[in-house]
């Protein structure tokens, strides 16, 4: 175990480096892929592949304890997102720039959900649980204050440059040199006040790591797990990769004319200050009822605020403090709904190999995530923003059904 003292010197500025790529990646590109012209059939498309990384990195997670330490592959990682965010800058101007910018994001995405796995395992390894425990809520905090950074401050930021310059493709190429830099600092911080974790293990013949893979799909009702692990968020997956679209597009496209800067007011600081205090009080009403007589409660919390978007689209209203507010109330319904889906795979990831199930369960989440993602695109350019939005409301009906079947036939678990 390392010096408790020192704890501050890296558990704050590690889970910040941890948000930083994944913002870069899977939110950062949908919105520099919408100024710069893309339509939002391949926006979401393109975007929701680098889902894919989180999905199967449970497949290559023992590498990263089988070969070198923790603290290599997160000092790794974090340079290695910082050249292929320079990559990303240097490629811009090209007129090749979504073919160029797609591949390094997608390196990007392997990277980052790499860095995902080792600096989890170095806080594990690192720290004995009390201490674990201590710092869990400022580790959450600072990859919050990682998504502020991104979705606030970078976002307007870059509309502050490009009304400044007249140039977008300049003041995105300012954002991400940014972020390459940023990366490069931290990598060359966390080389210094990294604990080391634990040294290199040797690979063991007799290890299986097959079998808690194994294990899990032999859970009683797996099947109903599975799929309410794939549609839980089944209407927040489109809303997510839709809504900043709708908001930064034209009125005659059917959006809300929004600037890039009024996009990052929004999502960066009223929406990220609503998701944080619904995830807060999710956890406190969990905490006091559990999970069996929260979850439906909790799952109409997350959906039913998807009928805001609704509105917005037929209505498209001119007012920002009303489209805020609009905003505020959706994120805070997903903070506080999203805690359900957490506690559930915690909760059906305990016992024997933990945290082997809790991989795959995050790799269903990806999944969740992505497939319904890659789709939405090309329904929202089929439907348009108002039937679209409908259409996502709609699709809360599955993960309702299923939160019913769990309720009713598995309360023992929850």
């Amino acid at each position: 175990m390392i010096n408790k003292n020192k704890t501050i010197c890296w558990v704050p500025s590690l889970y910040f480096a941890e948000g930083l790529p994944y913002m870069a990646v899977n939110v950062l590109s949908v919105i520099f892929y919408k100024v710069i012209g893309l339509n939002n059939y391949e926006i979401a498309f393109y975007t929701s592949s680098f889902y894919i990384p989180w999905l199967i990195k449970p497949l290559w997670s023992p590498l990263t304890e089988m070969f070198k330490n923790s603290k290599f592959w997160v000092t790794f990682c974090q340079f290695l997102c910082g050249i292929l965010f320079a990559g990303v800058a240097y490629f811009i101007p090209n007129d090749n720039v979504v073919k160029y910018t797609l591949v390094f994001f997608w390196v990007a995405a392997f990277a980052s959900a790499t860095h995902d796995i080792a600096a989890d395992g170095l806080y594990i390894k690192a720290l004995d649980k009390d201490t674990q425990a201590f710092w869990v809520g400022i580790r959450n905090t600072f990859y919050r204050l990682s998504m502020i950074f991104c979705q606030g401050g970078l976002v307007i930021l870059a509309g502050e440059l490009a009304e400044k310059y007249h140039d977008i493709k300049f003041a995105w190429q300012i954002i991400f040199a940014i972020f390459s830099g940023l990366m490069i600092l931290l990598a060359v911080y966390h080389k210094f006040t990294l604990p080391l974790g634990e040294e290199k293990q040797e690979v063991s013949k007799d290890k299986n790591f097959i079998k808690p893979f194994v294990t899990f799909f032999k859970k009683d009702g797996i099947l109903l797990i599975i799929g309410f692990l794939l549609l839980y968020r089944l209407s927040e997956a489109q809303l997510t990769k839709i809504a900043p679209l709708f908001l930064l597009d034209s009125l005659e496209n059917g959006g809300l004319a929004l600037s890039t800067s009024e996009l990052g007011f929004i999502n960066g600081t009223v929406g990220l200050i609503a998701l944080i205090l619904g995830g807060i009080l999710g956890g406190i009403f969990i905490a006091k009822r559990g999970l069996n007589k929260s979850l439906i409660i909790m799952i109409l919390a997350l959906n039913l605020p998807d009928l805001f978007y609704a509105y917005m689209a037929w209505i498209q209203p001119q007012n920002f403090f009303a489209v805020s507010s609009m905003v505020f109330i959706e994120q805070f319904g997903y903070g506080f709904g999203f805690t359900a889906y957490t506690v559930y795979m915690m909760q059906i990831s305990a016992g024997e190999n933990s945290t082997s199930h809790y991989a795959v369960c995050t790799a269903f989440m990806a999944a969740g995530m992505m497939l319904p993602g890659m789709v939405s695109g090309y329904l929202q350019t089929l439907f348009g923003y108002k039937m679209f939005f409908v259409w996502v409301v709609l699709c809360a009906i599955p993960s309702v059904v299923l939160a019913l079947k769990i309720k009713n036939n598995d309360g023992r678990k929850n």
